[in-house]
């Protein structure tokens, strides 16, 4: 775990080199050019890896120098016309990529991925379906099965998230949060802050439960608390808000996480957790316990007197923790990078994993991982 109050800080040049393969451009810039909005949205860690990597001081542009290979797909940016990400596509995408690579470059089948990463910061991973039960009976997609996957997606015991992936805090645009800050002395007035959805009447056709009801609960029992600034609305003033706010509710919605996590932190606002089993964004380096307070989903109805029997000197150890910069950083996909920053954070975690064990390697013509499993859809060419 972190060391209280600050985020490892190991360099991860000198320790491990990346090679990218050059893929054509219908993978990754071509996607882009029809949608500029899959810049924006909470799944864009994918693009701006993609260009941290060209010019990072880890490339290597000698593939047998390589500890891992990394193919650069943009498989969640295909939108919705309100900016949705959809994932029918992108096992297709995947496939196509994988047999592009595995047919033109001898690497991916010495392993068959295994020492292979890819970005797949869709709600359930490389699982590739928005609803959870699906997302489930899919299962991650084969030909990913022995990569390393980055993904937002983090959910203890649960099938979309494989042992060795690495955890990370889905993309919120620096520059953005950058022009709403406030003078860091502003007083904190408001004791519990939320906007969002409480009921996702429109995505929940099959009347499964949002949130597993916790942000059902919120609502119902905190609406006309005073303490409590919680709305469906979502105000110009959002960013400022948080930064006058003690506590930031970050409960689950359709999966555990949400851009709340990494506001709060920015924000220096203490991030309520109410998500069970959440595996957090590089949980190996940042000291979440210091930092947040975890609520489990059945306590939501005493999320009141939780709160307000913290100790003021708790609440004050935590906020310390939060104005420590290291936090904020490690949170963020800054353009251009910056030391110890969320890019920085993945390279750590991919160095960590080196050397690769024995087992990686395949022995000449064994095969581990079956091309035509899964649902009949994805086998089709994309």
């Amino acid at each position: 775990m972190g060391i209280a109050g600050d985020v490892l800080e190991d360099d991860p040049v000198g320790r491990l080199k990346v090679y990218i393969y050059e893929l054509p451009s219908k993978y990754n810039k071509k996607l882009l050019q029809k949608d500029p909005r899959c810049l924006t949205h909470m799944f864009a860690a994918e693009i701006f890896m993609h260009r941290f990597l060209l010019s990072s001081a880890v490339r290597t542009l000698n593939p047998e120098e390589a500890d891992w290979f990394y193919t650069p797909v943009y498989a969640t940016c295909d939108l919705t016309p309100n900016g949705l990400p959809l994932p029918f596509k992108s096992p297709r995408i995947m496939r196509s990529a994988i047999q592009l690579i595995s047919t033109n470059w001898p690497y991916w089948n010495r392993t068959e991925g295994a020492d292979h990463f890819f970005i797949v910061p869709h709600d359930f991973g490389a699982c590739f379906h928005y609803q959870e039960e699906k997302a489930i009976e899919r299962g991650i997609l084969p030909l990913l099965q022995r990569a390393t996957l980055v993904q937002t997606f983090g959910q203890r015991n649960h099938v979309c998230l494989s042992e060795g992936s690495i955890t990370i805090p889905p993309y919120a645009p620096p520059q953005k949060m950058q022009t709403h800050l406030i003078p860091p002395d502003t007083p904190r007035s408001i004791f519990v802050y939320f906007r969002g959805l409480f009921y996702d009447v429109n995505n929940d056709p099959e009347g499964g439960y949002y949130a597993r009801g916790a942000r059902a609960s919120i609502w119902e029992n905190f609406k006309n608390n005073p303490l409590f600034d919680i709305s469906t609305d979502h105000p110009t003033t959002y960013y400022e808000d948080m930064q006058r706010s003690i506590f930031c509710l970050c409960p689950l919605g359709w999966a555990p996480w949400s851009p709340r996590l990494v506001e709060s932190v920015v924000f220096g606002c203490i991030p309520v957790i109410i998500a069970d089993d959440i595996v957090l964004p590089f949980a190996d380096a940042i000291p979440w316990e210091d930092i947040g307070v975890f609520i489990a989903e059945k306590d939501v109805p005493y999320l009141d007197t939780i709160l307000t029997s913290i100790p003021p000197d708790v609440v004050l150890r935590k906020q310390r923790f939060l104005a420590n910069p290291s936090m904020k950083k490690a949170m963020l996909f800054p353009q251009p990078a910056e030391p110890r920053d969320a890019f920085h954070q993945i390279l750590n975690g991919l160095a960590r994993k080196l050397p690769h064990d024995k087992t990686t390697y395949l022995k000449p013509g064994e095969k581990r991982l079956n091309w035509t499993a899964g649902p009949a859809g994805d086998l089709k060419p994309w």
